[in-house]
């Protein structure tokens, strides 16, 4: 089979190669990504979060469980991801089956964030609404005086979720709109492809 985009035998190695050149490329949040969920009446809703692993076991994002997105996911166990990169004419599609990791997977995760964003995901009930910005800025107050110092605990509604991608496909931008397209289908273990027409 020939294919203008590289054949490899693990498309998560391409997936992060092609982020990696999409920074040194000058984007300078190459991991967002755009997540889609759907509702408990099928409505589909996307947003971004930032991509923090990619491996072999899937790729990884954090948020508030208890947010729509983390209250979808854990409802249906599915999502799609979305990645975009301008500046390298590229986009790459995920879909697949979700998990959460393990508690101690979001504790390690949660305590290389800057302080105010651990104090963030205490203070912010994710989606609810408020009645001005002031009330969460009180919050976070609040959250500061309980926890002074940097040892801030992981709250039990913030985690993470890891996408194991059933389907993997990457688009390379083409002149005249004959783009380049390759499908990985998970197979097994291993993966089979095809050539998409643009």
């Amino acid at each position: 089979m020939s294919a203008a985009i590289p054949l490899v035998d693990n498309p998560i190695s391409l997936f992060n190669q092609w982020m990696e050149e999409a920074r040194a490329a000058g984007i300078q949040i190459a991991e967002a990504v755009s997540l889609a969920t759907v509702d408990p009446e099928g409505f589909p809703t996307a947003r971004v979060v930032l991509v923090k692993e990619a491996t072999e076991r899937g790729v990884v994002f954090y948020t508030n469980a208890e947010s729509p997105k983390g209250r979808h996911l854990r409802a249906t166990g599915k999502a799609a991801l979305c990645a975009w990169w301008e500046a390298t004419g590229r986009q790459v599609r995920l879909r697949g089956t979700v998990e959460e990791v393990t508690a101690e997977e979001a504790d390690a995760y949660f305590a290389t964030r800057p302080r105010i964003s651990r104090l963030g995901a205490w203070a912010s009930r994710q989606s609810e609404e408020i009645a001005s910005r002031d009330v969460l800025e009180a919050r976070v107050e609040e959250y500061s005086r309980k926890y002074p110092g940097e040892d801030i605990p992981r709250p039990p509604h913030w985690t993470g979720f890891r996408l194991r991608p059933l389907d993997i496909e990457f688009w390379r931008e083409g002149a005249y709109r004959l783009h380049d397209r390759l499908l990985y289908i998970r197979d097994g273990e291993g993966w089979k492809t095809k050539i998409l027409s643009p």
